[in-house]
């Protein structure tokens, strides 16, 4: 199982993005609408083509960093949005990122890293939101593959994998989750617990 960034893009470049929506994930936008304050850092890890990224930009979040593996993905996202920022696309693997958020959104990234680092996706999570931070956003609640992404999951196993780190505002079954994902996927807000 290659996760490695020229992998990943490869994928890019030859278009093999099957989990691309094409468009902002329709929990997400629920949720961002609700958002009023404009001012907050926002991290969107493992990014993609960044429809959530661009949406929170052009609403007025200008303090918005995407990261991603690939350097596809990220010209994709300065040519669709090109006064969007570009010292706020990182090219790069977000177990580096250092820095803190008050706000990260998981849309496809869990389900997109080796089944082996969960445990270093919570921590890392956890040490990037400032306290009061939320990761907020939408995992699988089911079984997918075993030898590539995307890696599926069940509230069970996220309830015991982040409970140590957050406290679980919410996790329940999407109700305006998009086309083939209905039925599939949780939405998740969870809070930080180091305050």
């Amino acid at each position: 199982m290659n996760l490695s960034a020229s992998a990943w893009e490869e994928r890019y470049t030859n278009n093999d993005i099957a989990w691309d929506l094409g468009e902002v994930s329709p929990p997400l936008k629920a949720y961002f609408d609700q958002l009023t304050n404009k001012e907050i850092k926002i991290l969107i890890p493992g990014g993609g083509n960044s429809y959530e990224a661009a949406y929170l930009f052009e609403k007025g979040f200008k303090n918005v960093w995407v990261v991603d593996l690939s350097k596809t993905a990220i010209e994709n996202m300065q040519t669709r949005v090109s006064n969007f920022p570009s010292s706020q696309l990182i090219q790069g693997d977000f177990f580096d990122v250092e820095d803190a958020f008050d706000l990260i959104i998981e849309q496809t990234f869990f389900c997109a890293i080796n089944p082996n680092l969960r445990p270093d996706y919570a921590t890392k999570m956890n040490s990037l939101l400032n306290p009061k931070g939320k990761l907020v956003g939408v995992l699988f609640n089911v079984p997918l593959n075993k030898d590539k992404p995307p890696f599926g999951g069940s509230k069970a196993a996220y309830l015991e994998r982040f409970k140590g780190f957050f406290e679980i505002q919410k996790m329940e079954a999407c109700y305006n989750s998009f086309g083939n994902r209905k039925g599939r996927e949780l939405f998740v807000i969870l809070c930080n617990k180091r305050r």
